[in-house]
């Protein structure tokens, strides 16, 4: 790989390296086709070093997925909802056509089932979190509570509220801004025009200083795509270990083995009891972990 790539993300390495296309580069990753320094590659937003040897083997057999979720994942379940705790690695939803050991699929065949030789049961899917990111989410078991937990989303009535390590040490303050898929250089981002876009709404307030980093909560009043992960990034804090929403920032990386971020508390109102539902999440080892490492 030559000098001019080091530091690049992997899905524009295999652009310019194989003149493919933006997609095709990334489906080489996503099924399995690519090895950087002789390891299969996985995330194709990763950033490439000097010295890395990068091979693409189009005949390449993507490896039979067969990840399983325990059944202590299942934070609370009756007929009508189910309370998850996601692990990090593991897509929410199917992210290509056929994409198999996504949380959905997980939790829906461990599921006690309508029938004992029934399908696996179904599941509405109410919110979604960032593969790499873990902690709380609810599914929807049936049609009528996927609409009314819709309803309370729509609404903001619903609680999220997140733990984060982000570069750098924010003050407590509320960001504000309005959204877009593409804010011009290919990346999700704040509208530069104004109400152009979907209204994201952050609370970030600090929990604890670290050797160049901090530890704070974010309280999101909307749910939009990567919402916490652009606010801080566009603040000038992003999150220790992203490797997507960096390009403009100056310091110096940390290195961590995904973006530091936990869905650490979720309430909502039942969907058919009416009565206020409220889960929380204790800190994941690989967040405990890199607290520890940065002194705190």
């Amino acid at each position: 790989m030559t000098e001019a790539l080091h530091g690049l993300p992997l899905d524009r390495v295999l652009r310019t390296l194989a003149g493919v296309s933006w997609g095709d580069a990334r489906n080489f990753v996503a099924r399995g086709k690519v090895t950087v320094a002789g390891v299969l590659a996985k995330d194709s937003v990763r950033r490439v070093s000097r010295g890395d040897t990068i091979e693409i083997n189009p005949r390449a057999r993507k490896a039979k997925d067969s990840a399983a979720l325990d059944r202590s994942a299942l934070v609370y379940v009756d007929p009508h909802i189910v309370v998850v705790e996601k692990p990090p690695g593991i897509s929410t939803v199917p992210y290509e056509p056929g994409e198999r050991g996504t949380l959905e699929q997980l939790v829906a065949a461990i599921l006690p089932r309508a029938h004992e030789k029934g399908p696996p049961s179904s599941l509405g899917v109410v919110q979604r979190l960032d593969k790499e990111t873990s902690g709380l989410l609810v599914f929807a078991r049936t049609f009528a509570a996927k609409k009314v937990l819709a309803a309370q989303l729509r609404q903001r009535t619903v609680e999220r509220r997140y733990l984060a390590i982000v570069h750098g040490h924010p003050k407590k303050q509320r960001f504000e801004s309005y959204l877009l898929k593409d804010r011009g250089d290919g990346l999700r981002g704040t509208s530069r025009i104004g109400r152009e876009g979907q209204l994201a709404i952050t609370d970030v307030d600090p929990l604890k200083r670290l050797e160049g980093a901090e530890l704070v909560t974010c309280r999101l009043t909307t749910g939009r795509t990567h919402q916490i992960r652009i606010h801080l990034a566009e603040a000038g804090y992003p999150l220790v270990g992203e490797r997507v929403y960096v390009r403009n920032y100056a310091g110096e990386l940390l290195a961590a083995p995904r973006p530091m971020l936990h869905a650490a508390e979720l309430g909502f109102v039942h969907p058919v009891k009416g009565q206020a539902m409220r889960f929380e999440s204790p800190l994941p080892s690989d967040m405990a972990a890199m607290i520890a490492k940065l002194g705190g």
